[in-house]
Parts: C-alpha cells; structure tokens; sequence
C-alpha cells in the first residue's frame, strides 16, 4: 500500500507545482501566497510518502485530496485534477490493502512450506 500511495502522492508534488505557476499567471492572488500554500502543500506530499506506515497518515492524505479538489476555486481545472487524485488515493489504499494481503498470505503459505 505504502508504495501506490507514495506514487499518488509524488504525481500531487507535480501537479500542485504546476498548477501552482498557472495560478500565479493568472494573477488573481499574490504571487507570496500562492506559493506559500501550493508550497506547503508540496511540502505535505513529501512529508506523507515518509509516514505512511504511522497512524493518521491516511487521515491527512485524505485531507490533502480535499485540500486539492477546493483548490479549483482558483485554477478551475483543479476540481477535475483534485477529484481524479482523490480516485487515485482510494484506489492506492484499496488495492494497496489487497496486494498487502495477498502477499501476507502467500509468506504464511511458503512459510508453512
């Protein structure tokens, strides 16, 4: 799980980055406080691929997502990029959990080999 979602994570870094500069070029707010949030909100991406595997990490990512999707109030396009990320963040966690345990299970089954 920890890897699909440090993926998810690491293509937000990117996206928030760029949409960070779309933001500024559209001049609707200081250039300081765009990146000031778009920034922390980067920050955040790398700080989460780091504590997945800690309690409440999941929680935060989820807050992130929404985080993403209300940025569409300044670059419009975000309500698509955000709710697309946030189908990827449940799709890493779902699929994550059932590779998890696939892989648990065969351990158990080699183990008992």
């Amino acid at each position: 799980m920890r890897t699909l979602c440090a993926s998810t994570l690491v293509g937000e870094f990117l996206v928030i980055g760029f949409a960070s500069l779309v933001a500024v070029r559209l001049g609707e707010l200081p250039a300081g406080t765009v990146w000031a949030v778009g920034g922390t909100a980067m920050a955040l991406c790398l700080l989460l691929c780091g504590m997945l595997g800690r309690p409440g990490a999941l929680q935060l990512g989820w807050a992130l997502q929404a985080g993403l999707i209300a940025s569409g109030f300044v670059v419009p396009a975000m309500f698509f990029l955000g709710a697309l990320f946030a189908g990827l963040w449940w799709a890493s966690i779902h699929f994550g959990r059932v590779i998890d345990e696939a892989k648990t299970r065969r351990a158990a089954g080699a183990g008992a080999a």
